[in-house]
């Protein structure tokens, strides 16, 4: 055999491994295979809740008509052929590190429902609220050491970030915001005037109260607020708890690098959080705040793509440095994206159907784009990837069952996950 091109070369290359299958059928039964054993990763979230333009970040579309393609030039990155926003200058220095996916789509056009689906895996229902992601990590995983194991800063932006029916106790802890002045946990100190014998007396009173209401408990209350009182005392003793949250220890450089900001310092301390023991952090401005309905072009280039720039490349770095980028996923998203068309008010507006989100580490390829949007950035031309899908790669590369059910607050039967793995983003 003489003649063959290079697809049959790449069929025949995989014969003594794969028997008769090609690379392709071989990525596709890997991915649909039984759940992996376990892997200790952690995962930092920028949750760019409100909604990401994808034309004026990782999709752009210079070639368009000037209602659709925005004020903002493209720029080449260090990957031949992939360019995003010019204001994202130093994020494209390091673009052989992360990848985009270009076809992100659902149908969820409200930023509550949105914000439920993005985090969940799961159109919202009326009679039950879904447990977020990170609450069934923690759920599943628990906390590895003193430390939440979840996090969210400067907080929980909704009930999306929550963990519904599973119940309170694996709720995010939060962090509060670590750009501020003399920033501090609340209610890690003991309060004036009191010490640890004290508190053990009284934690020994709680106890005894505690057994009384907990015979009367039919609603779990009080397993939750266990965890809750578990939670802070285990924060409150502990000497590396208290030091994880110590931002001010950093130093100034690195600081200045990643930007003092919400978000940069945010992303700072959430790196502090996973080198630590916490399993997952989520990092964002606060709810709705990349909802730019108006003046989008000067608010994206005087404030959030600077920040966002700088928070994103920075952690990357870090993790890197520290070796810690290939045990740590971190994914820059929000609930959906922007109208490629712009409005009246010079904003753009809801836009499900087609929006990109940005991924790095844990093992993920870096270099690539998965999937094309057409040529306004308005709908997916190939590859398009759900967002049940996203959760169950997520599952898979952490070694939890994404086929698993929980049995939800009316007794139905709800899967982690109805997607299935994306064979692109598990290489």
């Amino acid at each position: 055999m003489t003649n063959f091109d290079r697809r049959s070369f790449i069929r025949l290359g995989s014969l003594s491994v794969f028997g008769y299958l090609g690379w392709g059928d071989a990525l596709r039964l890997r991915a649909e295979s039984p759940v992996p054993a376990q892997r200790d990763l952690s995962i930092i979230h920028l949750w760019l809740t409100g909604g990401m333009s994808q034309l004026d970040t990782f999709d752009p579309k210079p070639d368009a008509d000037e209602k659709y393609r925005g004020l903002f030039k493209p720029i080449a990155t260090k990957v031949p052929g992939i360019r995003i926003s010019e204001h994202l200058p130093r994020t494209a220095q390091l673009a052989d590190k992360f990848v985009i996916i270009r076809s992100m789509t659902h149908k969820q056009a409200a930023h509550e429902a949105a914000c439920n689906l993005i985090l969940s895996g799961h159109d919202p229902l009326p009679t039950i609220q879904h447990p977020a992601l990170q609450t069934v990590i923690a759920k599943e995983l628990g906390p590895r050491n003193e430390l939440p194991a979840i996090v969210s800063i400067p907080g929980a932006t909704g009930s999306w970030e929550k963990s519904g029916f599973l119940g309170p106790q694996y709720n995010p802890f939060n962090a509060g915001n670590p750009n501020l002045d003399g920033y501090k946990v609340r209610d890690m100190d003991l309060p004036m005037g009191v010490d640890w014998s004290r508190m053990d007396h009284r934690r020994s009173l709680l106890a005894v109260v505690d057994e009384k209401f907990r015979k009367l408990d039919t609603a779990g209350i009080s397993a939750s607020m266990d965890a809750y009182y578990q939670t802070a005392f285990g924060l409150m003793h502990s000497a590396k708890a208290k030091k994880a949250f110590e931002i001010a220890d950093e130093p100034d450089a690195l600081r200045e690098k990643y930007g003092r900001t919400s978000l940069g310092q945010g992303a700072l301390l959430a790196r502090r959080l996973v080198e630590n023991g916490v399993r997952f952090v989520t990092v964002s401005r606060g709810f709705n705040t990349w909802d730019h309905h108006k003046d989008i072009f000067p608010l994206l280039s005087n404030d959030f793509l600077p920040e966002l720039d700088r928070a994103f490349s920075s952690l990357m770095e870090d993790l890197d440095e520290r070796g810690m980028l290939s045990s740590t996923l971190v994914i820059v998203t929000g609930e959906f994206g922007r109208t490629p068309e712009i409005n009246a008010m010079g904003g753009r507006d809801h836009w499900p159907n087609a929006f990109s989100l940005a991924m790095a580490g844990a093992g993920i390829t870096g270099g690539r784009v998965l999937g094309e949007t057409d040529e306004k950035g308005m709908f997916v031309k190939d590859h398009p990837v759900e967002v049940q899908d996203l959760m169950a790669t997520i599952y898979k590369k952490l070694g939890i069952d994404y086929n698993k059910e929980y049995i939800s607050n009316i007794g139905r039967p709800i899967k982690l996950s109805q997607g299935k793995p994306v064979e692109f983003l598990m290489v």
